[in-house]
């Protein structure tokens, strides 16, 4: 292993426990429509979810070598305190949106994190905003549309060509599809998003001189990536799994295998490329496009409202705070603790927090608290008409005298 200063070690445990949160908080991604159609129970899904991450970790590196030397600048003066503040504010916008049980983009927080660091510790020099705007915003809006516009037209190519088929063989059929794209979800997800702490960890081991410029991640690197996220995989992360596969639409099996399917071919194409796109708004738009595709489906546009607001607040929001916490490290070791105890004390009071309404294996199929359901209230019979006999006014007789 190569030579480590305690500072690039404490970066290096930081920037694994980004990668666990980014498991469990991207858990949904490919098991919510699985586990939502009872196609797996919720703890298999994720036992095979896992392992698929941690398989999928050593199929690639271009998504690592986009963080590593693609948006930051490695020799713009980066030191392993900026990394740090970077990869500090993507942590705790993952567990603020967790808690809310909104599927945010760990990628984009982990983006936002690393330029709103890099901009106050080094200024506009240290941004490559060209990769910027290629490899990251362009797929962000063009990821979930295209997503969303595949499982769309597959969900009703299903439908279409299922119409006369038995029902119970069909859906028996489509289960087993969903477990098969379910798997191929966690494996693209190993695949692009392990690789980013890949990235992470290789460039704070270039800018402490560890390894040379334009290194590819060593294999202890992508060993400890890929086991990290799978076992934040494994925690699972039941709040936007329940938001994913409840809270978007109903999802029936045929809906979940052509969601999963898009789901899965967009983000291998893109780790083949090199784009670091987000696999939650990849996954997202895709559930978003089956229940547009299912003919009578109900979609739930405020959930989608509320998740393409977070969408939008990821990168300023994770730059600021980890804006913030740059300042605070850049004055010397003392400063790098502070942030580091700060940073403890929010993530124990979002855990905290979450335990007040916990959300786990055995509940997570229920509604979500943001929802809120219609209630179909019967209208107020109209009240019956009673005959009451009236008597007739008696005609009073005069006294005969």
């Amino acid at each position: 292993m190569e030579h480590i200063t305690l500072l690039i070690g404490i970066v290096i445990i930081t920037a694994l426990v980004f990668d666990f949160t980014n498991g469990f908080h991207d858990t949904a991604n490919a098991m919510a429509t699985t586990i939502s159609t009872g196609a797996l129970k919720p703890k298999v899904a994720v036992a095979m979810s896992a392992v698929l991450n941690l398989v999928g970790a050593f199929l690639s590196v271009e998504v690592a070598k986009t963080i590593s030397g693609g948006i930051i600048d490695e020799g713009s003066g980066i030191r392993p305190e900026v990394i740090f503040a970077g990869l500090v504010g993507a942590i705790v916008w993952n567990l603020l949106t967790w808690l809310a049980g909104l599927p945010s983009s760990s990628s984009h927080a982990l983006f936002g994190g690393l330029i709103g660091a890099t901009l106050v510790a080094v200024g506009p020099s240290g941004v490559h905003g060209d990769a910027v705007v290629m490899k990251v915003l362009i797929p962000a809006v063009c990821a979930p549309i295209v997503a969303g516009l595949a499982a769309a037209a597959a969900t009703r190519l299903t439908y279409r060509l299922g119409r006369k088929a038995d029902e119970k063989a069909t859906a028996k059929g489509y289960r087993a599809g969903q477990i098969a794209s379910a798997g191929l979800v966690s494996l693209a997800h190993g695949t692009n998003d392990a690789q980013k702490t890949m990235g992470v960890i290789t460039l704070a081991l270039i800018t402490g001189g560890a390894v040379s410029p334009h290194s590819d991640p060593p294999l202890w690197v992508i060993v400890s990536a890929g086991t990290a996220i799978a076992l934040g995989t494994y925690i699972g992360g039941w709040r936007i799994i329940r938001t994913m596969g409840r809270g978007i639409t109903d999802i029936a099996p045929p809906q979940g295998f052509s969601a999963q399917t898009g789901a899965a071919a967009v983000i291998l194409s893109s780790s083949h490329i090199g784009f670091a796109l987000s696999t939650t708004q990849v996954c997202s738009g895709s559930i978003l496009g089956s229940g547009v595709g299912r003919k009578g489906a109900s979609v739930r546009w405020s959930t989608a409202g509320r998740m393409l607001a977070a969408w939008g607040l990821t990168l300023p929001a994770a730059g600021t705070v980890a804006a913030g916490a740059a300042l605070l490290a850049d004055q010397g070791s003392v400063g790098v603790c502070a942030v580091a105890v700060l940073a403890a004390a929010a993530c124990a009071g979002i855990w905290y927090a979450s335990r007040r309404k916990p959300v786990h294996a055995s509940n997570v199929n229920e509604l979500p608290d943001l929802i809120v359901q219609p209630v179909d209230v019967a209208p107020n019979p109209a009240p019956a008409k009673v005959n009451v006999p009236t008597a007739e006014p008696s005609r009073a007789t005069a006294p005969t005298v």
